[in-house]
């Protein structure tokens, strides 16, 4: 007996060695974008991610936040030479820098969320926002109750039009008549983060009758749902679950699961599962969605639900599709 118990103590801790060495062959890193890891939508939800993995497995990560576009390659330089693997790229501005700096080093592994870049070190993983948006989008439709619902973007590029356009055509799917006002906050990445300038825009749009507010716009966001609790109206969160920010205002977020995105860069490269090549994340994928729980719930009706349920289903099946303005920059309804 007393052999087995030397033995298995002996095993045990071959096991527990092993295990050790396998966390110390990966060191991670992110580089989060313009907005900051606090930003309480794009980048926290990707902070929420890469913590989450921290907590379960211990390993630690680096990190930086970009903060001026000058620094997006050399961040992503100085990770890779200090020997960062995996290395966790956020944004689809860091596509170019990423691409640079992934031919310099071939052995490393590269994850970029929000962006593509077709090499053989490479994971691109992006989403349907606009299969999202739409379901938010009759949301907003249903709560207005035939006002106008608006939406206020970021920085004025396709990704964030894909947002927009979704939007539109969910609130056109309820109410056809529907007046959907559209703002975005600027042409420069300073968009992300002008809560000022948001609350501005939501401002103009609740005097013109607006109703609910759908900000996909980062940072700027905070504006705008702070606008929508101090003038009585509802608003409508992006990325992450912002329902807990205003209680009572916040009619719902669409969930872009970036926090999984990012969490699963980290454990596939731990487990030796990490793949080169492009992800793309939609309904069908559990990719995006809207937020129900305990802070908005009294204001979604079962007839809400089954709505949403409904349209859902159809667009997974393929029954319904949602035009994706980034296919062709136009907006189909």
């Amino acid at each position: 007996m007393r052999k087995y118990l030397i033995g298995k103590s002996a095993f045990a801790a071959l096991l527990l060695g092993a295990s050790v060495a396998q966390a110390a062959d990966i060191s991670p890193a992110v580089i989060f974008d313009m907005g900051g890891k606090f930003d309480k939508s794009f980048n926290q939800g990707v902070y929420d991610g890469v913590e989450k993995f921290k907590t379960e497995t211990g390993i630690e990560y680096r990190e930086f936040e970009v903060t001026n576009e000058a620094q997006r390659e050399q961040a992503l330089r100085r990770m890779a030479e200090r020997g960062a693997n995996p290395i966790l790229s956020i944004g689809f501005a860091q596509a170019g820098p990423l691409e640079i700096v992934a031919k310099e080093f071939p052995d490393t592994s590269f994850t970029i969320i929000d962006g593509v870049v077709d090499l053989p070190n490479v994971r691109s993983v992006v989403f349907k926002e606009h299969e999202g948006s739409f379901l938010v989008g009759m949301l907003a439709a249903m709560a207005s109750e035939g006002d106008p619902v608006g939406f206020v973007g970021g920085m004025d590029i396709p990704l964030i039009r894909r947002f927009a356009c979704g939007y539109l055509q969910g609130a056109k799917h309820v109410n056809p008549e529907v007046t959907v006002i559209e703002n975005m906050t600027g042409t420069t990445p300073s968009a992300w983060n002008d809560p000022g300038r948001g609350s501005e825009l939501a401002k103009g749009q609740f005097d013109k009758g607006v109703k609910v507010v759908y900000a996909a716009a980062g940072g700027t966001g905070t504006g705008v749902y702070q606008a929508a609790k101090d003038s009585g109206k509802l608003a409508i969160g992006v990325d992450s679950n912002q329902n807990y920010l205003h209680p009572g205002t916040m009619l719902s977020s669409m969930l872009k699961r970036v926090d999984v995105a990012a969490y699963n860069t980290f454990k596939d490269a731990m487990d030796g599962t990490w793949k080169p090549g492009m992800e793309v994340l939609g309904l069908a994928e559990e990719g995006v969605g809207w937020a129900l729980d305990e802070h908005n719930e009294s204001m979604i009706t079962d007839d809400m639900k089954a709505s949403l349920s409904t349209a859902a289903a159809s667009i997974v099946s393929g029954d319904m599709s949602v035009h994706d303005y980034m296919s062709d920059n136009s907006c189909a309804y």
